[in-house]
């Protein structure tokens, strides 16, 4: 929806604002992650806010703005990419260990 999206030189971007936030918030976790991952319990909580979000907005009229959506998009990007980079790291510490063992 036009409504949705962001908008430059009166252009419309290819994204809607939460998907630019998610896109953004995967980028900012991958640049941040050699310095500070999160644990896996506060970036599940990075989830929620969306989540919540998108919820309420599907069941009733409410309709939240693009600001908003950019902001629990970014959580969430962020959230999600952290859980699956500390999938990954477990998995391949489980399967060293695993190895190791016989």
């Amino acid at each position: 929806m036009d409504s949705r999206s962001f908008h430059i030189r009166g252009k419309r971007l290819p994204l809607c604002a939460r998907c630019t936030g998610e896109l953004a918030g995967i980028l900012l976790c991958l640049l941040s992650a050699p310095f500070a991952l999160p644990p896996a319990l506060p970036a599940l909580g990075l989830l929620v806010p969306m989540v919540l979000d998108g919820g309420i907005q599907a069941l009733t009229p409410y309709e939240s703005g693009n600001l908003r959506r950019l902001v629990t998009g970014t959580l969430f990007g962020s959230g999600l990419t952290t859980l699956f980079l500390r999938s990954t790291v477990w998995t391949f510490r489980f399967g060293m260990a695993l190895g190791a063992s016989l």
